[in-house]
């Protein structure tokens, strides 16, 4: 029963998220996902309704656990794919999730790699 709570609090802050944050093609969207084991980002041009580029805590070695560290360094990659593509700001979906711990490092990371968020 307590977890239909969290579920259902997750789902109304993802909701009230969305409302507000729409990626175009010059400024997309990094919707931000992480599960017990992994960290995923993906960069959607909502305008289009297609995915410009993604990346994944999967991709890397098994050295890196569920951590900031591993935040972190999907973050180091994903600037990569954005440098690549010309892409020099983003807004952030954080998919109802608080903005704190693996999500503020991933931030953190991006905004010195000169992407603005």
């Amino acid at each position: 029963m307590k977890q239909n709570k969290a579920i259902a609090k997750n789902l109304r802050r993802k909701k009230h998220i969305r409302k507000k944050i729409n990626g175009t093609s010059l400024i997309p969207r990094v919707s931000v996902f992480k599960s017990k084991k992994y960290f995923y980002v993906q960069v959607i041009d909502d305008s289009k309704q297609k995915t410009i580029t993604s990346f994944s805590s999967l991709k890397l070695d098994d050295s890196f656990k569920n951590n900031i560290k591993t935040a972190i360094e999907v973050a180091n990659q994903l600037a990569i794919n954005l440098q690549k593509l010309n892409i020099k700001q983003v807004v952030l979906d954080r998919n109802g999730k608080l903005y704190h711990g693996k999500i503020k490092a991933f931030c953190e990371q991006l905004r010195l790699k000169k992407i603005k968020v």
